[in-house]
């Protein structure tokens, strides 16, 4: 029996042995942290808008100039203006706000007779037109033809 024992202590020792060096031998790697990634950023795309061709053309008018007339007598088609300041007007179609004066004082005696007539401000004795449009249209009296 002592052989029995000799031989399980061997194999006892043996495997502490073992062990000992296994839990000696063993090596504890750790993984290196990534590389960094610079990431450049793509400039945006460039971007072409062509416009719609259009089924009507369109008509824009011209803003009013900073004109300011003053006249006797206007006789016109159109005539455009901010304001109108006139005594008399005689027009088929009148577009803006109208306010009643009693009297308007024109200093021009000058007549005027053109196809349009466009200004800022318009001062006037009498204006005979088809089409009167302002903002603002300051009369003592208007007729509508």
């Amino acid at each position: 029996m002592t052989t029995r024992k000799t031989a399980l202590a061997i194999s006892f020792g043996l495997a502490a042995l073992v062990g000992a060096a296994t839990a000696a031998a063993q090596v504890v790697i750790q993984p290196a942290p990534p590389p960094p990634v610079v990431v450049k950023p793509t400039p945006p795309p460039t971007v072409v808008v062509e416009p719609q061709p259009s089924a009507s053309p369109v008509t824009v008018a011209p803003a009013p100039s900073s004109q300011v007339v003053q006249a006797g007598d206007i006789e016109a088609n159109d005539v455009r203006a901010q304001t109108i300041y006139a005594n008399t007007i005689k027009a088929t179609q009148v577009n803006g706000t109208i306010h009643q004066t009693k009297n308007v004082k024109v200093n021009g005696g000058n007549d005027i007779k053109v196809p349009s007539l466009d200004a800022g401000v318009i001062y006037a004795e009498k204006i005979e037109a088809k089409t009167v449009t302002a903002a603002n249209i300051y009369v003592r009296e208007l007729e509508r033809r």
